[in-house]
């Protein structure tokens, strides 16, 4: 091969990896809309909302007895109830079903 046509096929191959790794971090980095999006709007549940034990957490209770409000969101993801000792996970309830969209 020609010494001149070595220089080229390598900045040709310089090139590739410069724009590969541009569209990578591009990616990477996401659109506008996940990049501004609003993470603490991200949560499973506010305070104030009413949550469902799983039946299999209390088992002979009926559902009104399982049901809870949250009193607080923690920092952890985990969630404190009114009525309810300790510290809960977002798996320990039923998972929330939203019906058909009226519109």
């Amino acid at each position: 091969m020609n010494k001149g046509t070595k220089r080229l096929l390598g900045g040709l191959a310089l090139a590739a990896g410069a724009v590969g790794a541009y569209l990578a971090r591009k990616k990477q980095m996401g659109n506008k809309e996940q990049l501004f999006r609003n993470h603490d709007a991200d949560v499973w549940a506010r305070p104030g909302m009413i949550v469902t034990f799983r039946a299999e957490l209390m088992p002979g209770r009926d559902r009104q007895e399982r049901t809870f409000r949250v009193k607080e969101l923690l920092p952890s993801g985990r969630v404190t109830l009114d009525g309810a000792m300790g510290e809960h996970a977002e798996n320990e309830f039923v998972p929330f079903r939203r019906g058909p969209n009226p519109d």
